[in-house]
């Protein structure tokens, strides 16, 4: 659902109404700070880092980034430190503070399980962004978008309190080069005690041959599998067979239905995701042997959901009016990876706000690091302004029609970066991404038309009367 939509809110609820409740754990670092910045008004960042065993880094943290009443109108965001090969552990430290006050607050109150999101795509942050959750107590891990094989290896080690190593992939990397990143738990977070409970994993895959690659060996075993459709929202694999539409879109074939019997051949639960939205569709999966559904868009636009309130309205009008289109393209996203993005007005996903957008890339989640000629690491992002990405070797024609995801959903969650008037649009737009599949949304508008909660939902979906 994109950064920060997956609220702690929104998991919490959930997660007392009998559900897995998940979190998104990209940009935890630049989430902490950007709450900070905005001046915790409720004070529940403050109250849960009171919990942190590190206390001296969580006072470094609010003497750094802690704002009484909130920014200035117009006034930036102040920078975070950057993570990269480097591993610095200053940046270490703020990922990992960023995922323990997420996870934190999405299971206060109750005892349901709460999960954490994270890409494959975003390695440098994974290990960091781990310790801050298992710290916190999660219960699950949950990893897509790539092959994340070298996560039970690293939950066990973790668990552990052992260093871990953490390969990274990088582009033009030679059969003698050898890039990685450590990560010592009991240097990144002062204070831990013997050991951390082992989350459960679940890999989020879109086709029974990794699934069946994954469940070969002890050594990359998850717990479970998600098995994600290419109607569901964010990112979604590249088809089989690359093709277009007739409206220009990303187009998926037979070769793209993922096998359920092999699947359950490798003998672990599995939940399916994408187009799954309504109770029918929930039977429909069990029947087919699934262990549950995830869901994305009927929860985005609920009540509890990370969305800012006046983006969500538009989506909810949008939807009441049939005019609400999705679309897969397969240029938004600089990963290269198909990406659900709404067409809205207003949003980056409108031509004449595209234009005006100074293309930056300052946030670098997204980046691809790629092998130097003298064989050091750079970093490179096809949404960054043209000449800087060909100058570092990138391709022009990978830069056409991309968008800043990074900066595009954190102005989705209410966080947006402001900007100089000199650089055009003094705030960064939003990017809004949903699911296609909206029948679910549309039964839940007729039956609450003045908006939905996260309860709502589990509990229509679960078979139980609704009110």
């Amino acid at each position: 659902m994109g950064v920060a939509v997956s609220h702690w809110r929104l998991a919490r609820t959930v997660a007392r109404s009998g559900g897995l409740g998940v979190i998104s754990g990209v940009g935890p670092d630049l989430m902490v700070a950007r709450l900070l910045q905005d001046g915790d008004p409720d004070g529940d960042v403050r109250r849960v880092l009171a919990r942190y065993p590190d206390q001296a880094f969580v006072e470094a943290t609010l003497r750094r980034f802690y704002r009484d009443g909130g920014l200035e109108p117009g006034q930036p965001y102040r920078p975070i430190p950057k993570l990269d090969l480097n591993h610095k552990l200053d940046a270490v430290r703020l990922s990992a503070l960023g995922a323990y006050v997420q996870v934190a607050l999405a299971k206060e109150g109750h005892d349901g399980p709460i999960g954490i999101n994270l890409l494959e795509k975003v390695q440098i942050w994974t290990p960091s962004a781990l310790l801050g959750a298992m710290v916190a107590d999660v219960d699950a891990v949950l990893v897509g978008a790539g092959v994340p094989s070298h996560l039970p290896r690293l939950l066990d080690a973790m668990s552990r309190l052992e260093p871990v190593t953490l390969p990274i992939d990088v582009t033009g990397a030679t059969a003698d080069d050898d890039f990685t990143i450590t990560l010592d738990p009991a240097a990144a977070v002062d204070g831990l005690g013997p050991a951390l409970k082992r989350p459960a994993f679940l890999a989020i895959v879109s086709a029974h041959v990794l699934a069946t690659y994954l469940a070969r060996s002890d050594d990359t075993r998850p717990d479970g599998f998600v098995i994600e459709g290419p109607t569901a929202g964010g990112h979604n694999a590249p088809p089989r067979r690359p093709q277009l539409d007739e409206t220009g879109q990303v187009a998926y074939g037979p070769r793209d239905v993922v096998d359920l019997s092999k699947v359950a051949a490798t003998g672990l639960p599995y939940w399916l995701a994408g187009g799954y939205g309504e109770p029918e569709q929930v039977a429909a999966a069990r029947a087919q042997g699934a262990a549950g559904v995830q869901l994305g868009t009927v929860f985005a636009l609920s009540a509890e959901s990370g969305m800012r309130p006046e983006l969500r309205a538009s989506l909810l009008a949008s939807l009441a009016d049939g005019t609400l289109d999705v679309r897969t393209d397969g240029r938004a996203s600089p990963t290269g990876f198909p990406f659900k993005v709404v067409q809205q007005s207003g949003t980056i996903a409108d031509p004449e706000v595209s234009a005006e957008r100074e293309r930056i890339c300052d946030l670098g989640y997204l980046r691809t690091l790629f092998r130097r000629e003298d064989g050091s690491v750079g970093y490179r992002c096809p949404s960054e302004p043209v000449d800087a990405y060909v100058r570092k070797g990138g391709d022009v024609e990978e830069t056409d029609g991309r968008m800043c995801l990074c900066n595009g959903l954190l102005a989705t969650a209410g966080h947006p970066q402001r900007r100089p008037a000199s650089a055009g649009l003094t705030e960064e737009p939003a990017l809004l991404t949903l699911g296609q599949d909206l029948g679910g949304a549309r039964r839940l508008q007729q039956m609450y038309p003045d908006g939905w909660s996260a309860a709502h939902v589990v509990a229509w979906l679960s078979g139980e009367p609704t009110t």
